[in-house]
């Protein structure tokens, strides 16, 4: 695995994976801005705006943005994060040049038409009204609320649709002209690609894009706390969650490690306890989230409203055993887990592109498979403890939805856990 990279004069970050045994080429363009870097007032604004870029240019309308890209058997997507948006295709490599000319042009010189724009809002809003009435999806952005109360961190992806109705193109322009930029751009590609040719050709294609700075955001500030909600459902949709770790804290690692064998797998602790000894649930499993200043370590399980009783202090119970005491062969479990994806995913372009340009936007250079393997690998037992320990010494998030009768109040979940 070579990984090339070179920073244009006007900021661009340009990185290639080079890939000799695959024909194909997965490139894009990765932006330092999400949704914690959005005012209050324009909640939603990177999401549509990611969502507008692919509705015409000066150059092409919605359809030949589609039409071309599928017309060479190529895919193109985008998706936008609390931390970064990006913009992405995959095309056979001798499309490379195409794939590259889309993307740059969507970027550099989208139209942001009116009509577009008030036919997108509207499927923007479906957008919303289906993760509203998708309880274990929106669960997720009801618990990030409680965690990080009255920030930008704290904020849904999609917004309100208060907010999106009144999004309008004046605001769209500013928000990109203001974001989008040499200085918070990667632009990176892995498959069949040569660096000096991938480079010549971001070069052409961004020549002028302005330098743009990185954005501020506001610090993340974990503050915890509850969310409850009755709904009519089937089920009772829990989180439970804790103050966790930056993707630059040295406990980075501790965290994957103690989340596959928590709540990573079929061998893991509360799947075991919870699901196969105990029958609770169906579904229940651990996560480890990270942002570049803070993180969260969350629990989610979906269970019926008379199994929501046992279920929560045995999930405090596995929490509380963790912090004492964990065995040796669970620990090469998760690292194997962990070990195993990082080196399957290196069978996919899509897949070390991405890992390519996030690794560049969080630590500013990509980093080499030895050196996660062996970060992995010194994960033991103590720092597993330890790391337990801290969690469960932060204030804990709860956020449940459904029959929520005999859900415990979060006072009486944390004392559970002290």
């Amino acid at each position: 695995m070579t990984v090339a990279v070179t920073r244009l004069p006007n900021g661009i970050t340009v990185a290639t994976d080079s890939m000799e045994s695959v024909e194909s080429v997965s490139l894009g363009a990765w932006v330092d801005v999400g949704t914690r870097h959005e005012a209050p007032e324009v909640n939603g604004v990177a999401h549509l705006l990611e969502h507008m870029a692919f509705k015409g240019t000066e150059r092409r309308s919605a359809y030949d943005i589609a039409a071309e890209i599928e017309a060479v058997g190529g895919h193109l997507n985008a998706y936008t994060s609390r931390e970064n948006t990006a913009y992405y295709a995959k095309v056979l490599a001798e499309d490379m040049a195409l794939a590259l000319d889309i993307v740059s042009d969507i970027l550099r010189r989208p139209t942001f038409d009116e009509e577009e724009l008030r036919r997108e809002r509207t499927v923007v809003l479906q957008e919303i009204g289906q993760a509203a009435d998708t309880p274990d999806d929106c669960i997720f952005d009801y618990f990030q609320a409680a965690a990080f109360p009255d920030q930008a961190l704290g904020r849904p992806v999609l917004g309100t649709g208060e907010i999106v109705r009144r999004l309008d193109r004046a605001t769209l322009k500013s928000y990109m002209g203001r974001h989008y930029g040499g200085e918070t751009m990667v632009l990176a590609a892995a498959g069949k690609v040569e660096h000096e040719r991938f480079l010549d050709m971001v070069g052409t294609a961004f020549e002028g894009y302005p330098a743009v700075s990185k954005a501020q955001s506001e610090p993340a500030l974990y503050g915890g706390g509850e969310y409850r909600e009755t709904r009519d459902l089937e089920q009772v949709h829990l989180l439970l969650g804790f103050d966790s770790v930056g993707y630059l804290e040295p406990d980075y690692y501790t965290a994957m490690v103690y989340s596959t064998l928590l709540g990573g797998g079929m061998s893991s602790r509360l799947f075991q306890e919870v699901r196969e000894k105990r029958g609770l649930v169906y579904s229940i499993y651990s996560f480890a989230s990270s942002y570049r200043d803070g993180g969260l370590f969350g629990i989610y399980a979906g269970t019926g409203e008379a199994e929501v009783e046992e279920l929560l202090p045995v999930v405090c119970d596995e929490l509380g055993k963790t912090a004492v005491a964990i065995d040796e062969d669970e620990i090469q479990r998760a690292r194997a887990q962990i070990k195993s994806g990082i080196l399957m995913s290196l069978e996919s372009s899509g897949a070390r592109c991405e890992q390519t340009a996030q690794q560049i936007l969080v630590y500013g250079r990509p980093l080499t498979v030895p050196e996660v393997v062996e970060k992995i690998e010194a994960v033991d037992a103590a720092a597993l403890c330890r790391f337990a320990a801290r969690l469960l010494e932060s204030a804990p998030t709860l956020a449940s939805l459904g029959p929520i009768g005999r859900v415990e109040p979060l006072e009486r979940v944390a004392a559970r856990l002290r």
